[in-house]
């Protein structure tokens, strides 16, 4: 079967904020780009960011981007690559004012500057003060910059391919990446997109968890693909929870909340917080936060019929500052919650949120494997950005505000890099390998073939069960090794699910099929992981092994699906002109 071929200078899988600064750097340099997205642009998942991007400014009070960096090398738990935060640290005040100069409606200060609040484990002087360094857009940050973001790239006349579903990957004889397939979701047809360069900014997995505050569309596409196509993926066995999901929905209530003032309460009406980290109090990071909140849920002081949720108090800030500031979080409380913040405390308890591991990048965009003795070499011609990609900035746990940030750093940094691939390495196009389309053929026809097999909402509510069961807030030995087997056997289902609509024309149902061969790939490599690290760091607190082990574990996991098997590289120890921050003990 011959498949249709398109071709273009670069490539980009994923609409969201990542995937659009890098767009916009690629099609303002005159190259023909492409975006892959399986929803409109405006509607992928950076548009669920409330609280703001951080950025060093200063506008209400003294911050410099070492500080910022000191911050972000502690909130990684010392596991975060020092030359990449560096760089992002240091670009974060250019991106925001650039994102200004865009167009972003940032909320203002009195004299006219960007309005900034706040934020978990942002602090002065690396000491225990809080900063106010997360530029803020109400509470709708993620969702004004995704619009500028997608205006911009409106005017630059990027191609956008709108509701396509990227498949494969494909790689030459020699490893370099030339394009992706991809599936039409309006026709049902499988195409060959030809590129230069193929970046991916497919975003999160947070689907591998029952409970989480990610949108359907984040089943870790990108991270399937690397998989099939041989590529590892690092750290996988951070996941980070959200302190303030809405308890029974799942829905994400901002740490901007907290940021404004909002405080945490148990049944006894207690700010449990203070014990726990007596000077950043309510805004510790979010590790910190979740395990506080859950040892006081365990302990019997939880609020509710099942005691097993605490309160986010706001009323207290008073009618004004909840209608202009957290307006969105007054709507999601009264409608997943049912609860006027205004007047009553929002249920929260901890919810998988985002994903500290990924595609292993370095602070270019480049992705980089393992070659010989080299254990960071370049893939030609592939890039990732976002939260599908590891520069490894957030280390075992990321701060609040540092994900929107990351995407337009890193974006950007990724967009620059492959101009300069593509112009100076990679002037025409490499040939594609003869088979292609065939890995994507072959997946899409076992579909249409299979009978008798296993019902895709099953496998996928049996995979969400083991994740959440096995690898949530607190972990120990036996549950993760537990956790391994039944994710095995879950796998093995994977390998014989059915769709009986075996249409062509919008068919959702073969398109939640191929998401779960994506997703099936991230949640066994999140439980290998998690199994092998036998020490506590950031997002992973293991009972069995409660401290840091700097001297056995302060290095990158790197799993590799085809043999499930994991290898190690070190931490980027060396900034790119600071001094090394060397670790301690993590105190708030």
């Amino acid at each position: 079967m011959s498949v249709p071929v398109r071709r273009f200078d670069a490539v980009i899988v994923g609409g969201g904020g990542a995937g659009l600064r890098a767009a916009l750097q690629l099609s303002e340099a005159g190259l023909n780009t492409a975006v892959l997205s399986k929803v409109f642009p405006t509607r992928s998942h950076t548009v669920a960011a409330q609280g703001g991007i951080s950025a060093s400014l200063g506008n209400v009070q003294e911050d410099r981007w070492e500080w910022h960096m000191y911050d972000t090398v502690k909130g990684s738990d010392w596991l975060g690559d020092q030359d990449a935060i560096e760089f992002m640290c240091r670009k974060a005040p250019e991106a925001v004012i650039e994102l200004e100069h865009f167009g972003m409606p940032f909320d203002r200060l009195e004299n006219g500057k960007i309005y900034q609040r706040p934020f978990g484990g942002h602090t002065q002087n690396n000491g225990k003060t809080p900063v106010q360094r997360a530029c803020a857009a109400a509470d709708r940050t993620g969702h004004a910059m995704l619009h500028t973001l997608y205006q911009r790239n409106v005017r630059a006349n990027t191609q956008f391919f709108v509701e396509w579903m990227a498949l494969d990957l494909i790689r030459d004889s020699e490893g370099d990446v030339v394009g992706v397939t991809a599936l039409e979701m309006e026709t049902g047809e499988i195409f060959i997109l030809h590129a230069k360069a193929v970046l991916f900014a497919t975003g999160g997995a947070g689907r591998i968890y029952a409970a989480s505050t990610n949108a359907f569309i984040n089943t870790g596409d990108g991270l399937g693909m690397c998989v099939r196509a041989g590529i590892p993926l690092e750290d996988m066995e951070f996941w980070q929870f959200h302190p303030t999901g809405v308890a029974g929905a799942g829905v994400l209530i901002t740490e901007g909340v907290r940021g404004e003032g909002g405080i945490l309460l148990n049944s006894n009406g207690e700010r449990f917080m203070e014990r726990y980290a007596p000077n950043l109090k309510d805004l510790a990071p979010r590790d910190f936060v979740s395990r506080s909140m859950e040892l006081e849920v365990l302990e019997g002081r939880g609020c509710g019929p099942n005691k097993d949720y605490v309160l986010l108090k706001l009323d207290h800030l008073g009618p004004d500052i909840i209608k202009q500031r957290l307006p969105g979080i007054r709507e999601i409380a009264m409608k997943f919650a049912g609860v006027d913040p205004i007047k009553d405390p929002i249920p929260v308890i901890p919810t998988c949120h985002y994903m500290m591991g990924g595609i292993p990048t370095n602070y270019r965009g480049e992705v980089v494997v393992p070659k010989g003795d080299e254990p960071e070499s370049r893939v030609n011609g592939f890039y990732a950005a976002g939260e599908c990609a590891c520069a490894s900035v957030h280390g075992a746990n990321r701060l609040g505000t540092n994900s929107l940030l990351d995407l337009v750093v890193f974006g950007k940094s990724a967009g620059d890099h492959m101009i300069q691939f593509i112009k100076n390495e990679m002037p025409t196009w490499k040939e594609l390998p003869v088979d292609a389309a065939d890995r994507s053929l072959a997946r899409v026809a076992r579909l249409d073939g299979q009978t008798g097999g296993e019902e895709v909402p099953e496998v996928r509510a049996a995979m969400q069960r083991t994740v959440q069961s096995r690898a949530g807030v607190f972990r120990n030995s036996a549950n993760l090794q537990q956790g391994v087997e039944e994710i095995k056997q879950v796998a093995e289902r994977v390998k014989r699910t059915q769709i009986k609509d075996k249409s062509k024309v919008f068919n959702t149902a073969r398109v939640e099929a191929l998401e779960l061969d994506n997703l099936i790939e991230v949640a066994v490599a999140t439980l290998i992981s998690a199994e092998a690290r036998k020490e506590s760091r950031g997002a992973h607190a293991h009972d069995d092994y409660q401290h840091r082990d700097d001297d056995n574990w302060m290095k990158h996991t790197l799993y590799y699906g085809e043999t499930r098997q994991l290898t190690y590289k070190p931490v980027h120890t060396k900034p790119l002109s600071v001094d090394y921050i060397p670790p301690k003990e993590r105190t708030f």
